[in-house]
């Protein structure tokens, strides 16, 4: 990897992980969908006009297929489920839970690229459940149904953006898609499929300035730009050495939420996340598998 190529994932993570602190605050006076669907809108509406004013075919009908896929587990699944979470466990947590995502990445390669489990990543696989187990029981929330909920979406949106990753690396390259188109169309597609939601969805009361403020960073930071620069990084280096983007999450959420919401750090969630990272290690220091058949190639192209 590139110096250039690091300093890039770096920065993803550092923007990624604002995501959480922005939805921490937003996300209660808007409300999950509301916020989930401007999310996504305003990063697709940026990003569209970006690429018009570049001079990059959309080809909408060529890519429709390929956008509404990754609209949905690329921005869906995740904008929802974390969302959700924002309201009941804090952003660390929600940022420790959203890198497990290359775990799921290893494991989605076996189920639909027919990759073999080695034991490495099985012992890796364990230890990311291990450390979700420590970040959830022995931590300082109070554990009822919703906290319990909560941690149950963020994993599904992490398996979501995992496989979201697995199938842009088969489209983008395969298909010839830009990075930057893939990212708009993806999300326009994305707002589309919520906005049936939004007559359900509006706040009782008008959300403050701050919130509206953190609802827009969200967008277009934490998102149209994220995204872009992290589906680029996935056809240059490729979704694993790309997803281990998310390793920095957890340190860059815990010090945007020690910084601007004064968020407790406890022992266990240190731990919880230092057992996380370390799985992550084991998993992408295993042996690349060999690829028997690519059952996702095969669907994409079919």
């Amino acid at each position: 990897m590139s110096l250039a190529d690091l300093a890039k994932l770096v920065f993803v993570s550092a923007i990624w992980g604002s995501a959480f602190i922005f939805l921490r605050v937003a996300v209660p006076e808007m409300g999950m969908w509301l916020t989930s669907i401007l999310r996504a809108s305003l990063a697709s509406v940026a990003l569209v006009t970006f690429t018009t004013l570049a001079g990059l075919p959309m080809q909408w009908r060529r890519n429709f297929r390929h956008f509404a896929i990754i609209g949905f587990f690329g921005n869906v699944v995740p904008f929802v489920t974390f969302s959700f979470a924002a309201l009941h466990i804090p952003a660390a947590h929600s940022a420790v839970l959203n890198s497990t995502v290359p775990l799921f990445g290893a494991l989605l390669s076996v189920v639909f690229l027919a990759e073999r489990l080695t034991m490495r990543m099985l012992l890796g696989l364990l230890l990311g459940i291990a450390g979700v187990a420590i970040l959830v029981g022995a931590g300082s929330l109070l554990l009822n149904a919703a906290i319990l909920m909560a941690v149950a979406v963020c994993l599904l949106g992490a398996m979501a953006v995992a496989l979201a990753s697995i199938i842009v690396k088969k489209t983008g390259n395969g298909g010839g898609i830009h990075p930057i188109v893939m990212a708009a169309g993806s999300l326009a597609l994305g707002s589309a499929a919520m906005l049936p939601a939004l007559p359900f969805s509006l706040p009782a009361a008008m959300p403050s300035s701050v919130a509206w403020t953190c609802t827009v960073a969200v967008a277009l930071v934490s998102t149209g730009l994220a995204q872009a620069m992290f589906i680029s990084l996935i056809l240059k280096i490729g979704p694993t050495r790309a997803m281990s983007a998310t390793f920095l999450l957890p340190l860059f959420s815990m010090l945007w939420g020690i910084l601007f919401l004064r968020e407790a750090v406890g022992a266990a969630t240190l731990i919880g996340a230092m057992v996380v990272l370390a799985a992550m290690g084991l998993v992408l220091t295993a042996p690349r598998p060999q690829r028997v058949v690519s059952v996702v190639e095969a669907e994409i192209k079919a």
